[in-house]
């Protein structure tokens, strides 16, 4: 499914994208193979996304089978750091890794996020997966970011 709103504000968003994940677990136990470690699930997802950012004033989440299959924008795979967060959450939340998934909120400060990630921690090891990125576990620099786990989204 295909979310577009106005955006409203952090938790509004937060909170549909969540349930972007819910609706995309069932598609994502079906499309996603297994793998051993969130590193590779990053290698096998990464060359299927195509960065675009969202049309002007509107907050666009596309579920992982909407994202890959029935695009928005007519084009497989194009989306931006929302659209990406989703799938990754979905692919990762369909794994036997025994792991808590999470969110990493980033901006100039805590009210004006500019950029979110994924990633998942299992055991002492923190994956972190911005797919906007070329290698897994390259995080940028911003002055503030915040971890949220998906789990404790409302």
């Amino acid at each position: 499914m295909e979310l577009k709103q106005r955006y409203k504000n952090i938790n509004d968003t937060l909170r549909h994208l969540r349930l972007q994940v819910e609706e995309s677990l069932p598609f994502a136990s079906k499309y996603v193979p297994n793998f051993r470690s969130p590193v590779d699930l990053f290698l096998w997802l990464k060359p299927q996304l195509i960065y675009k950012n969202d049309p002007k004033g509107v907050e666009l989440l596309q579920s992982m089978p909407t994202l890959l299959k029935n695009n928005y924008y007519g084009v497989s795979g194009m989306g931006d750091c929302d659209c990406f967060t989703i799938s990754c959450l979905s692919a990762c939340m369909v794994q036997n890794w025994n792991g808590r998934c999470f969110i990493i909120l980033a901006g100039r400060d805590k009210f004006t996020p500019v950029h979110i990630w994924s990633g998942i921690d299992i055991g002492n090891n923190t994956y972190n997966l911005d797919l906007t990125n070329k290698i897994p576990n390259k995080v940028r620099d911003y002055p503030y970011t915040q971890k949220l786990y998906i789990k404790d989204i409302n």
